[in-house]
């Protein structure tokens, strides 16, 4: 069963047992994950008037990475310099953590346009994947913030048994090791479908969030994530990823 994606705004929700509430940068960076934890963040309230800047890039059928001479090429007002101002502040900060952190902004990202049984686009429930120890930021300014789920609300796309099948179809083989590679390839093992009656947590709007990969030696549980759609009419969305 597919959830309907919330527009949900409000803050993060703290009584899921996966997510850890921290008071300020030191500690979102320095807390570790544990078997319990997947998801730490830093709960922050900002000013600005971030839409005007999402409007004013408006547009665009594409997704833009934005440089800070793109924000600073801007006229706005004072709530959209106030705005522009914590966006440059957020990239510099993640850069002097020796992160390459991007502002994205997002019209709507591509729909995945394969017909089989598992989509592999970011609307859909999923987790991020490294190849070495390494964690997700991403931070959501306006519009509809970004998604979580419980670990225990949601089960593996491929691990269904009738998902399996169609997707050993088209394969065109049998269920071996080929077939296991072939899942990863096409990254069909790392989307989820939530659970009867599994509820999704906001990640809220302007809380700088650090999330769990499926990466070597984690001692815990990958974070399991989607992103919101925008609507029609609405401006593009602001993210800070890294």
């Amino acid at each position: 069963m597919d959830l309907p994606i919330s527009l949900d705004t409000h803050s993060p929700h703290t009584e899921f047992p996966c997510t850890k509430i921290v008071n300020t940068l030191y500690e979102l960076i320095n807390t570790p994950f544990d078997k319990s934890t997947n998801a730490l963040c830093w709960k922050r309230t900002l000013s600005g008037d971030f839409d005007e800047i999402a409007i004013q890039l408006s547009g665009y059928n594409e997704i833009l990475s934005l440089k800070e001479a793109d924000l600073y090429s801007l006229d706005l007002s004072k709530d959209g310099q106030a705005a522009r101002d914590l966006l440059v502040q957020d990239l510099r900060l993640l850069r002097k953590l020796g992160l390459e952190p991007i502002l994205d902004c997002i019209p709507f990202y591509p729909r995945d346009s394969n017909s089989g049984p598992v989509a592999t686009d970011v609307y859909s429930f999923h987790v991020d994947t490294a190849n070495i120890n390494a964690d997700t930021y991403l931070c959501s300014y306006n519009l509809a913030p970004s998604e979580g789920l419980l670990n225990s609300d949601a089960i593996r796309r491929i691990d269904i048994p009738e998902t399996r099948s169609e997707l050993l179809k088209q394969y065109g083989n049998e269920d071996n090791e080929g077939f296991t590679e072939y899942l990863k390839e096409n990254h069909f093992d790392l989307h989820y479908l939530p659970v009867s009656l599994a509820t999704p947590y906001s990640f809220g709007l302007g809380n700088l969030w650090r999330i769990a990969t499926d990466c070597p030696n984690s001692p815990t549980l990958p974070c399991i994530h989607r992103a919101p759609t925008t609507q029609i009419g609405q401006p593009p969305r602001l993210l800070l990823i890294s």
